[in-house]
């Protein structure tokens, strides 16, 4: 193991989008994360072939059958070595399986017992479906984001599932680590994504009480508003990235792409704003985006082309810093953040369910004539071969 987790042993019960988000963010950093998966070859979610879900790499797979009468007792078996245990079921599903915190911190009074949902464990939605853009739609984030004569745009599912689901329960869960270890007491982090996706938007809520964010979308600096912040059109109908806030920044901006001279408005002037993105539009489409590069790359003009994937992973910046790495045969985006002295690493493949039943379960202490008698019973599966 490597990481600054190396160590610490965390046991995610198989869910979709931000809980395996989490645990590989966890996996990722050294933590000795164990993946209870189901059985069943059905996938969960949006189906894609295993090896190509990169978010359940650096961890292992064993398959356990929650709804078999000896299936909660593995996880209990498993719970009893954890530090943490992270769930994404519906509240009352993990009670009901007879893996709920009371049963479970009942037996490992340290452990740290992670919770995601959508709505919370609590409220009048809180047994409801939903995904990403359900939560942040209730947030007033979706509303802000896209132009100001269109729709709210989903900015993919980056501010409910991983910004406001993942890395809030993995900062939740670590922060009641970091404190078990002062108290010896574990505890429930409830981390749902519509909690998270609203402290995403404290800078905005800020800004609108003090009369700084208008409630409308394209009206405002960060939302494509101002001419100083956005996307533009180049000759060859690809796009660049502009935004310079900053005075100095801005002025660099001006001076580089020509627009200079006594007739531009001052840079706050807000009624001057569309006359401004107009001019803008005008220049950025008189040069390609590789001419623009050439221009603006690397200065202050605060300034970076919009690469698709494909592009992305092949710039300059991003491969000299080893950003993106084949693995496996995959490309993906490599452990973050980065440690000084403790260096993460990829160690493991995505695992397929139950690929590492007979490891995992032995490596967490179930002796072999306990998993053969498992086996037999129909409580946990293992892939052919292992």
């Amino acid at each position: 193991m490597t990481g600054p987790l190396d160590g610490l042993r965390v046991i995610e019960i198989a869910g979709i989008g931000p809980g395996p988000f989490c645990a590989m963010l966890l996996a990722d950093l050294g933590a000795d994360v164990l993946r209870i998966d189901r059985p069943s070859d059905v996938p969960l979610g949006t189906p894609v072939a295993s090896e190509f879900d990169i978010t359940r790499r650096n961890r292992r797979s064993v398959a356990v059958d929650l709804a078999h009468p000896d299936g909660a007792g593995v996880v209990l078996r498993l719970v009893d070595r954890a530090d943490v245990l992270i769930e994404g079921f519906r509240p009352g599903v993990a009670e009901r399986l007879g893996i709920g915190p009371p049963t479970c911190l009942e037996r490992n009074p340290r452990l740290v017992y992670g919770r995601m949902t959508g709505w919370g464990q609590d409220g009048p939605l809180a047994g409801a479906a939903g995904h990403d853009a359900n939560y942040i739609a209730l947030t007033g984030a979706l509303h802000a984001i896209g132009q100001t004569d269109g729709p709210p745009v989903p900015p993919l599912n980056m501010i409910g599932d991983y910004g406001g689901g993942a890395l809030y329960l993995a900062l939740g869960v670590l922060a009641a680590v970091f404190e078990a270890g002062k108290s010896g007491r574990g505890q429930v982090v409830d981390a749902p994504m519509v909690d998270g996706a609203a402290s995403l938007m404290v800078p905005v809520y800020g800004h609108y009480a003090a009369g700084r964010w208008r409630d409308e979308r394209g009206r405002n600096v960060l939302d494509g508003g101002a001419h100083l912040y956005g996307v533009y059109e180049t000759r060859d109908a690809k796009h660049v990235a502009i935004a310079a806030i900053e005075p100095k920044f801005y002025g660099e901006l001006l001076e580089r792409i020509g627009l200079v001279g006594d007739d531009l408005p001052e840079q706050w002037d807000e009624a001057a704003w569309p006359d401004m993105r107009a001019r803008f539009e005008a220049v950025f489409k008189e040069r390609t985006r590789g001419e623009w590069q050439e221009l603006l790359e690397g200065t202050d003009a605060c300034f970076a082309p919009v690469l698709s994937l494909s592009e992305a992973v092949t710039h300059p910046h991003m491969a000299a810093r080893g950003t993106f790495v084949d693995f496996g045969g995959i490309v993906q985006p490599a452990p973050a953040p980065r440690f000084s002295r403790s260096a993460t690493d990829m160690r493991l493949p995505p695992a397929a369910p139950g690929e590492h039943t007979i490891e995992g379960l032995g490596g967490w202490g179930i002796s072999p004539p306990e998993i053969a008698e498992l086996i037999e019973s129909g409580a946990i599966g293992r892939r052919d071969g292992e």
